[in-house]
């Protein structure tokens, strides 16, 4: 008996970004705003994070519907038919439900139907994360175009009394197209997790507790600020590095740096560790649109490439960290 060769699908050797779409919340929250509760100030704010207000969605408004606007603009800038892309990835925490994806329901309203669909639960390291994957897609064949998304309406989980995180949070979404390319144009990715600092930042209790609860408060986000802080500045700046060394290129070559928009005082650390010159250009988007999470790097690189169109072509380091604690890290083409 002849054994029958398996026929495997052959996609593109190299891949890029081909667009990047956006939308943030409509409200400008200022730190006036949200300062009384948690017995703070618009100075406090400032010289701790950087925000200087942040973007927040309207109640009718839910992260699906943001996403949906950042992917049809995306799609549009790709010059691509929605039925050309063959996966949908969305990297978000702020679902409404637990199952069916978030991605699912986007697939369906963008027309990528039938598109594999799926969310990501890697909180801000999520974008990256989504990039990798859709970068391992199209050169293995499972998809000609993947729609990547980070979505989050974090207001939801907002508590206006805590003074960890809740104030620095915004609500948005970012889009990217990415497909297949002549020459590389997404770098090898540098990942990981450690869950030994898994309750450094997340839900401040299971749903299970909040369904429990007689008085039915919803689970909302804190952090162990200092943790976060010391882990994102020590820890992350060496991935970046290792990122630079995987896509064998040196910090004088970048166009931009683009960090998660976690906190002003951490992008500014990261940019002297990485010892940048002055040529490249740092996305600090986090002090009008506040930390989107999963939408932060690619809201922060619309922006840069908005303000500044001779970025297009030029290379941008990108690196996510967050809840898990989870980090995702590569070298991108901007486009």
């Amino acid at each position: 008996m002849t054994t029958p060769t398996l026929q495997q699908a052959v996609g593109s050797p190299f891949t890029r970004i081909y667009s990047v779409g956006a939308a943030r919340g409509e409200l400008v929250v200022s730190n006036d705003d949200i300062a009384g509760p948690i017995d703070s100030s618009d100075e406090w704010i400032r010289q701790r994070t950087g925000v200087i207000t942040r973007k927040r969605a309207g109640a009718d408004v839910q992260a699906v519907d943001l996403a949906e606007a950042a992917a049809r603009e995306a799609i549009a800038k790709a010059g691509i038919d929605p039925t050309e892309i063959g996966a949908v990835i969305v990297s978000t925490i702020s679902n409404v439900v637990q199952t069916p994806s978030l991605a699912a329901l986007l697939a369906d309203r963008v027309g990528a139907t039938p598109a594999a669909a799926y969310d990501v639960s890697a909180a801000c390291a999520g974008y990256t994360y989504g990039i990798a994957q859709a970068d391992a897609f199209v050169r293995a064949g499972l998809a000609r175009y993947v729609l990547v998304v980070g979505a989050e309406k974090l207001s939801d989980f907002a508590k206006p009394t805590d003074r960890t995180i809740s104030f620095l949070l915004g609500d948005g979404a970012g889009a990217a197209i990415v497909g297949p390319s002549d020459t590389p144009g997404i770098s090898a990715t540098v990942w990981g997790s450690d869950g030994s600092k898994w309750d450094a930042v997340g839900m401040d209790r299971p749903f299970k507790e909040a369904f429990d609860d007689p008085d039915g408060e919803y689970p909302t986000l804190r952090q162990e600020g200092q943790t976060v802080f010391r882990w994102a500045v020590w820890e992350m700046a060496k991935v970046a590095q290792q990122a630079l060394d995987a896509a064998g290129v040196t910090s004088d070559q970048l166009a931009a740096f683009i960090p998660h928009q976690a906190n002003m005082r951490i992008i500014d650390e990261f940019a002297k560790q990485l010892k940048l010159p002055d040529t490249v250009m740092v996305a600090r988007d986090i002090e009008t649109t506040g930390n989107t999470s999963a939408a932060s790097i690619p809201l922060a690189t619309h922006r840069l490439l908005e303000e500044h169109p001779e970025l297009s072509g030029g290379l941008a380091l990108q690196i996510g960290f967050g809840a898990g604690l989870v980090f995702g890290a590569q070298v991108v083409r901007l486009p």
